[in-house]
């Protein structure tokens, strides 16, 4: 995207944020600015001329930043700075009287924004399944959703632990290039890369590390840990069925259904534990709850535990979750808040982890899960998130991390704990269940749906009418009574 008109700099090409290489034309009130026009930079520092390259003719002066009241041309910085006055009059600090314009503010903030993400209406998706060339069934789920000006990709795997790479490209060409034997060797730094690499504009990543169990008899609500802990079962000793079984290009999904390979006890004889994965081409929600609104720039997970054998009569589950932080500190972790609930009924919570400042990458989920396949108010259960912590040496790798980002370290861990040790639970049905989604940019935000806004002005609405009405009742009957009957 291109500003209304050009800003040049020492490099001939447009820069924003470097206010000592760019400057902006002034000239005489009502005249456009040509092309060979001169742009005289001010003369705190630097003295040479650049020249304006305009295709065709720029804006009037009065849409450029700043306006001088002189008939000479001049410069400014176009954000700011010092300024000199081509009349008589002295240098002036800042914007002064000639305030930008706001189309000015807003071409500069759409242009600094990159492009991968600001957000798509509509995706063309597309679902692929990379093959190892192996025998043994090794799971790569590549989802690739292409903007007009951006690709997303999202990576799924279950070689080692469940994980899933989040990249964005302000390309709708870049593409994934996997490594097989790199990528399964013990050293998989590069094993998978998306090209062109300069065309990354955010990349991060979620691993799913272990599955805990804690013995929520007896146990107090809101204890940490919420029940005395069994050994929790590690996701990266976990077999995964073949992915492709389960592709559904019509709902653009696909499910990894695993089971330890290790199971003395016999807990997943009849059941396992599965990661439901659905891109989307455009903006809704899910029928069921928690109905998430999704867009897209977003992907949905659906984590269910189905028909393992608990260890204790009153278990609760939890999940452990690592992700990558951007920086030497740990992604941020943050509560909204709302007064609807019409898509999940009881939750007014939205919780969502941010990768720096928006618009980036996101998680974002309701703090609720579902004890029933039938999800309703009466089967569900809190969702309980603990802060983010900078995680230990015992976290298992995954490979396709390990392979993309190479040496980068720095993860932070935090912990879901599903249900409480009264009301419903998965000992109910031997279900459990919980959603969230992944995207880039700006997370969808819920707002007051038509339902509540109507219910809200009939509640508010009626007793103002009815207060109205009656005042003016009042009113009328009072001057109707002090009128002067003659006396016959």
């Amino acid at each position: 995207m291109q500003t209304p008109w050009p800003l040049v700099g020492k490099s001939g090409a447009s820069r924003v944020g470097e206010t000592e290489s760019v400057a902006v034309h002034l000239c005489r009130p009502g005249r456009l600015a040509a092309p060979g026009d001169e742009l005289l930079k001010p003369e705190s520092g630097l003295k040479e001329a650049v020249s304006l390259r305009a295709a065709g003719l720029a804006p009037p002066c009065r849409e450029i930043s700043c306006i001088w009241e002189s008939h000479d041309c001049g410069v400014s910085s176009a954000l700011g700075g010092w300024g000199r006055m081509c009349g008589s009059e002295g240098p002036r600090r800042g914007w002064g009287r000639c305030a930008p314009s706001p189309m000015l503010l807003l071409s500069l903030l759409v242009s600094a924004a990159p492009l991968g993400l600001l957000g798509e209406e509509t995706r063309q998706v597309s679902l692929e399944v990379i093959p190892p060339g192996l025998d043994a069934p090794q799971n790569l789920l590549h989802i690739r959703a292409v903007g007009t000006n951006s690709t997303l990709h999202y990576v799924w795997s279950s070689v080692g632990p469940p994980a899933v790479l989040l990249v964005a490209t302000d390309t709708p060409h870049s593409t994934l290039s996997v490594n097989w034997s790199l990528l399964l060797s013990p050293e998989p730094d590069g094993g998978l890369v998306v090209l062109p690499k300069d065309s990354i504009q955010f990349s991060s990543a979620l691993v799913f590390t272990r599955l805990f169990e804690f013995d929520g008899a007896n146990t107090s609500e809101g204890a940490e840990p919420p029940g005395e802990p069994y050994p929790p079962y590690s996701l990266a000793k976990f077999s995964w069925n073949n992915i492709t079984d389960s592709l559904d290009p019509a709902t653009l999904s696909a499910t990894f259904r695993g089971r330890p390979t290790d199971d003395p006890t016999g807990a997943f004889a009849n059941g396992s534990l599965t990661f439901r994965v659905q891109a989307f081409s455009g903006s809704g929600r899910p029928d069921q709850p928690p109905r998430l609104l999704h867009s897209a720039d977003t992907c949905q997970l659906e984590v269910a535990l189905v028909g393992a054998s608990p260890r204790g009569n009153r278990s609760l589950f939890g999940l452990e979750v690592a992700t990558l932080g951007q920086g030497p500190d740990c992604p941020l972790m943050q509560e909204q808040h709302s007064i609807d609930d019409e898509y999940a009924p009881a939750v007014f919570q939205v919780n969502q982890l941010l990768w720096g400042s928006l618009p980036s990458g996101f998680v974002q989920w309701r703090p609720v899960a579902f004890s029933q396949r039938q999800r309703g108010r009466e089967s569900a259960l809190p969702c309980q998130a603990s802060p983010l912590h900078p995680s230990l040496a015992y976290l298992p790798q995954s490979p396709i991390v390990r392979a993309f980002f190479e040496s980068h370290n720095n993860f932070c861990a935090f912990n879901l704990t599903f249900g409480a040790s009264t009301g419903p639970g998965y000992w109910d049905a031997h279900y459990l269940s919980w959603s969230t989604l992944l995207g880039v940019g700006t997370p969808p935000l819920d707002t007051l749906s038509p339902l509540v806004l109507g219910i809200m002005a009939v509640a508010l609405g009626a007793p103002g009418l009815m207060l109205l009405a009656g005042g003016v009742f009042l009113l009328l009957g009072h001057r109707q009574c002090s009128e002067y009957q003659p006396i016959n």
